[in-house]
């Protein structure tokens, strides 16, 4: 089985949910951000609630979830930003 880890960064509710800032994640082709975001889900249900609404950066630029990600890459999932 071909596996990727990968370094996830997490803010705001969806760190409150995971417990740390930083998780690392092993991940089963297809290696997207979409993935990653299933495979946090599927560790921590409570975010399911949060998956239509965060937004995907890799490498600190936002990105669309069917980005493939490569080895190093850091992968953050940001909650919705409100203020004035």
């Amino acid at each position: 089985m071909n596996l990727r880890r990968i370094q996830v960064v997490v803010f705001g509710p969806v760190r409150d949910i995971v417990g740390t800032s930083e998780i690392t994640l092993e991940l089963k082709e297809p290696f997207t951000g979409a993935a990653a975001l299933e495979t946090l889900a599927g560790l921590y249900p409570a975010l399911a609630a949060w998956k239509g609404s965060v937004r995907l950066a890799v490498n600190r630029a936002y990105a669309p979830f069917d980005q493939t990600l490569q080895p190093g890459d850091e992968v953050s999932f940001l909650p919705p930003v409100s203020g004035g």
